[in-house]
Order: structure tokens, then C-alpha cells, then sequence
């Protein structure tokens, strides 16, 4: 009977030695232990990287402009249409994969466009599209994960979003703050001011003070940059945070300035620079998103988005809506059971969708049968009644016959009977 107590006391002095023994030591002399990160780097370098990118943003805020400015790459075109099939394809998930490399480092960039956002006339439910891409590849990445063989394991998550605001000079819109209150807590989401070009710097400044009023009044999540704890890790985030939103300029056009080609927009009055940080804050947009943070992005995605999601997920699927002993039994369940009974469960959801199908396929049967039954009914009625309208007709139009038969030879019983009577006059007359 006290075996268990004795087991207690025992694990929790080996437990306190186990601390004493793990201590920090110092090594006397050259082991290697240094190269653990070169290790790391050359493995990252072989395997290669994954990043996915969404934008989103109402047509003709440059989207594709702002990529191609970003990785100074040109995405392959989305297929013009025309006007008449974009509507019909309005909120449709479309999505770009490109191989980057620079310098031995090999990128493989996704980029997941929303073409036709907020284009409509009803906006309702327009983010759903988006919230359900970005579900389906959580779900992707958590099937993968629960499959036996798990070395090659594709990351498509979605581990950040640009959302362009429009630049109306007057906040956000309803459409602005219903989408990323719906998609904060699934991704990580750093607004951007399209076309920055469009304002003065007072303007700028003063658009830049209400988005991030109307960010806080709505308690929306955006992306908080972390501190690096350097000193130009400190001096990039008080940049960061002063520039939020980002005001960004992009061009696909490169201009001559001083016999050096840059990206940038000409106009009558001067040229408006892409990676001039006195002229917009791509530069910032791109250091933050490509040389510093990408990697907190994706761990942001992995340890906080993709793990509410998952916690979810397993916690409905082992639950599945039982409590109490039953719960417990479900945790205690193995997978391969589980799997089973989720088989079984479906394969009788199929039976009863098929039978509740044929129901309905038996019923519409019989009403058209009906329906036709009635339909030559009313024919033979309606010719009963036209056949005897016919016969009517012809009955009177043969005593109408008749009865001008008889008339007719009346008058030529009278007609004969003047001729005669007028001979007679003659024959006495002569």
C-alpha cells in the first residue's frame, strides 16, 4: 500500500537531481559546439524556403504592381477575360507560384490574389472566399501532419496579408474594417495606404492618424513588430510603428534619374521613386517583410494561427459533441477506430442522403406524371367539346341546305309556272 507514495518521493528526488545535474557550464576548450548554427544555415539553404503571401484590395489599387515591385520579378499574368466574365468571377481565390532565387537561396513565393473584391454591388460575405482558402490550408497542412510519412510536408498556409486600403483621404471604409476583424484571428494582416503618391505629406500623415484611430476604435489585430533588441533592430520598429499604415508607391516602369534606372512614376512636376524612403515606405515595407521579419511571420502563422486551428479542430473531433464517460472513451479511442466510425458515420450519411434523394426523385416523378395525366384529360375534353361543336355546326349548315333546297325549287316551280302563263298570253294574243 505505499508502494505509490515511495514511487512519488523517489521521482521527485530524481527529479531535484536531474536539475542539479543540468546545469550551465563552461567549456574548457574548442569543441565545435559554435557551428551548430552554420549547421542550420547550410541545412535552411538546401531545403529551400516557402513563404505565401495573400493580397487583397479593390481592383486598380496596383496589387500585382506591388509584387512585381517587391521581388522585382514579374508574376505570370491572371487571364483578361473581359469585363462580363470578371463579374461572373467576382471573389474567386486565385493564386501564383514562382521559384525566386538570389544567391544560392531559393524562394518558392506564392501569391494568393482576390480579384473582384468589394466590385460588387452587394459586399456581404465577400471575405468568406478568404476565410475558407485560408481554412482549407490549414487543413492541408494538418492532414499532412497526421500522415505516417511526414518528410516532405508542403507549408501553403497563408502567413501574411497585405490589404490595400483605397486612398479616399477619409479612413476606413464599413467593407475595410468588417474584412479584417473577420480574418485577424486567422492571419497576420498589415494594412497599406495604396498609391501614397496621391497625398502631400500633411495628408498623408493626417490619413495615416485616422486609419489607426479607426483601427483602434474597432480593436483590430495587426501585425506588432518585435523587438530585435539591437540597437537597429530598435531604431527599424520605432520606423515601423511611426509609418503604420504604410503609405507605398509601386511602378513597374523604370525611369532615368541621373543615368541611373530606378522604379518609379513620372510626372509633369518630378518623379516619384519606389525605394526612395523620402517618397513612400515601400523600402520599409520591403526590409520588414522580406530581409527581417519574414521569418516571425511564418512563426506567427505556425505557433498562433495554425495552432487555434488545430487546438479546434482536434478538440471537435475528439469531443464530436459527447460528455461526461463518453468523452473520455472518445479520447481514449484509437486513431485508427476513430477513423473507422468516422467512415462508418459518413458512409450512413451518404445512405440517408441517397435515400432522402430518391424520395424526392420518386415524388417529382409522380407529380409530372400527374401532371401529364391531367394535361390529357383536359386534350380529350377539349376535343370531345370541339367534336361535338363541329357536328352542331354541320347539322345546321345541312338544314340551312336543306331548307335552301327547298326554297330553290319553289322559285323554279314559280319561275315555270310564269313562263307557262305568259305563253298562254301569247298563244291567244297571235
Amino acid at each position: 500500500m505505499d508502494l505509490p507514495r515511495f514511487s512519488n518521493v523517489r521521482f521527485k528526488f530524481l527529479s531535484s537531481m536531474l536539475v542539479t545535474v543540468l546545469q550551465q557550464r563552461n567549456l574548457d576548450g574548442y569543441v565545435g559546439l559554435a557551428n551548430l548554427p552554420s549547421q542550420v544555415y547550410r541545412s535552411s539553404v538546401r531545403r529551400g524556403f516557402d513563404f505565401t503571401l495573400m493580397v487583397v484590395g479593390k481592383a486598380g489599387l496596383g496589387k500585382s504592381t506591388l509584387i512585381n515591385s517587391l521581388f522585382l520579378t514579374e508574376l505570370p499574368p491572371m487571364d483578361n477575360q473581359g469585363a462580363f466574365q470578371l463579374v461572373q468571377k467576382t471573389m474567386q481565390i486565385e493564386q501564383s507560384k514562382v521559384v525566386v532565387n538570389e544567391d544560392s537561396v531559393q524562394l518558392t513565393l506564392t501569391i494568393v490574389d482576390t480579384p473582384g473584391f468589394g466590385d460588387a454591388v452587394d459586399n456581404s460575405d465577400c471575405w468568406q472566399p478568404v476565410i475558407n482558402y485560408i481554412d482549407n490550408k490549414f487543413e492541408d497542412f494538418l492532414n499532412s501532419e497526421s500522415r505516417v510519412n511526414r518528410r516532405r510536408m508542403p507549408d501553403s498556409r497563408v502567413h501574411c496579408c497585405l490589404y490595400l486600403i483605397s486612398p479616399s483621404g477619409h479612413g476606413l471604409q464599413p467593407l475595410d474594417v468588417e474584412f479584417m476583424k473577420r480574418l485577424h484571428d486567422k492571419v497576420t494582416i498589415i494594412p497599406l495606404i495604396a498609391k501614397g503618391d496621391t497625398f502631400t505629406p500633411e495628408e498623408c500623415q493626417q490619413v495615416k492618424k485616422q486609419i489607426i484611430q479607426d483601427i483602434q476604435a474597432h480593436k483590430i489585430k495587426i501585425y506588432e513588430f518585435p523587438d530585435a533588441g539591437q540597437h537597429e533592430g530598435r531604431k527599424l520598429k520605432i520606423k515601423v510603428e511611426e509609418s503604420m499604415p504604410l503609405a507605398v508607391v509601386c511602378s513597374n516602369m523604370e525611369v532615368a534619374i541621373d543615368g541611373k534606372k530606378v522604379r518609379g512614376r513620372q510626372y509633369p512636376w518630378g518623379v516619384a521613386e519606389v525605394a526612395n524612403g523620402e517618397h513612400c515606405a515601400f523600402s520599409v515595407l520591403r526590409k520588414i517583410l522580406i530581409r527581417t521579419h519574414m521569418q516571425d511571420l511564418k512563426g506567427i502563422t505556425n505557433s498562433i494561427h495554425y495552432e487555434n486551428y488545430r487546438t479546434k479542430k482536434l478538440a471537435a473531433l475528439t469531443c464530436n459533441g459527447v460528455g461526461g464517460a463518453n468523452a473520455k472513451e472518445e479520447l481514449n479511442k484509437c486513431p485508427l477506430a476513430h477513423m473507422e466510425a468516422e467512415r462508418n458515420e459518413h458512409v450512413l450519411r451518404l445512405k440517408k442522403m441517397e435515400s432522402e434523394m430518391q424520395q424526392v426523385f420518386e415524388m417529382k416523378v409522380r407529380e409530372k406524371k400527374q401532371k401529364l395525366k391531367d394535361s390529357e384529360l383536359e386534350l380529350e375534353r377539349h376535343h370531345a367539346q370541339m367534336k361535338k361543336s363541329l357536328v352542331t355546326q354541320y347539322q345546321e349548315l345541312e338544314e340551312k341546305r336543306q331548307q335552301f333546297e327547298q326554297e330553290k325549287q319553289a322559285w323554279q316551280r314559280l319561275q315555270a309556272y310564269r313562263l307557262m302563263e305568259k305563253n298562254k298570253r301569247r298563244g291567244k294574243v297571235f
